[in-house]
């Protein structure tokens, strides 16, 4: 994959007009994530324009719930035809394990490509302290990762969503081909804004990761386009 590629952008709006006008002002990007507000207010229409746009769809709904259900939302999901679909690892081996199956027996019935599944394994908004004193996780942040993770790899996912921070320590563990999704990633010229745990997209990608997840630095830029282009540059001549 070529590092534009590897960038996905988020639409974060609330509408599928502010969406679609986002993503025609940046024909570049190829690969765009649809969230719990967009999918909530638009439905699985933004999906399907997307398609007939040619563009590749990470479906971020970072779902959490007990087996059944996760295997319905995920066969669901499979039909609509996204390239990746985000659970919660905390859902547990049962329901990690009923999404898969459930994923697969669609994409087979359906004749569509299987999605990679992968499980978010600590929201990047929750520190270290947070993680202590408000869940009561007796773990440091890359410890919890590398638990959640290779769970998941047990359970026969594709991947995890993590912060850049415990890519390196995951790369350590995991196999190449375990796909590493980070969001949380902020060049040094743009804002934190309520990422905790970050690193710059070619820190990011140097570490290990697959796919960086890259929204405000892009989209709230005075010109998207630029910022986009500068990010893919600094990561080339980074990786190269």
């Amino acid at each position: 994959m070529t590092v534009d590629q590897r960038i996905i952008v988020p639409l974060d709006v609330p509408t599928a007009e502010a969406a679609l006008a986002l993503v025609d002002s940046l024909p570049q990007v190829s690969f765009w994530k649809v969230g719990l507000e967009l999918f909530i207010s638009t439905g699985p229409g933004i999906l399907q324009e997307l398609k007939a746009r040619n563009k590749r769809i990470f479906l971020d709904l970072k779902l959490h719930d007990i087996p059944n259900t996760m295997a319905g939302a995920c066969a669901a999901a499979t039909r609509y035809g996204v390239d990746i679909l985000t659970l919660h690892a905390s859902a547990g081996k049962a329901a990690l394990t009923a999404a898969l199956a459930a994923a697969q027996t669609e994409a087979t019935q359906t004749n569509t490509p299987l999605p990679l599944i992968v499980a978010v394994t600590l929201l990047t908004s929750i520190a270290a302290e947070a993680l202590a004193t408000e869940l009561r996780v007796p773990l440091k942040p890359g410890d919890y990762a590398l638990q959640m993770a290779q769970m998941t790899q047990d359970v026969g996912l594709g991947g995890v969503v993590c912060s850049p921070q415990e890519v390196s320590q995951l790369r350590r563990f995991l196999p190449s081909d375990f796909a590493l999704v980070c969001p949380g990633v902020r060049p040094t010229w743009a804002s934190t804004n309520d990422q905790q745990r970050t690193l710059t997209p070619a820190q990011a990608l140097q570490a290990g990761a697959t796919y960086l997840v890259i929204g405000r630095p892009i989209t709230a830029s005075p010109d998207p386009t630029a910022a986009f282009q500068r990010i893919c540059d600094e990561c080339t001549t980074a990786l190269s």
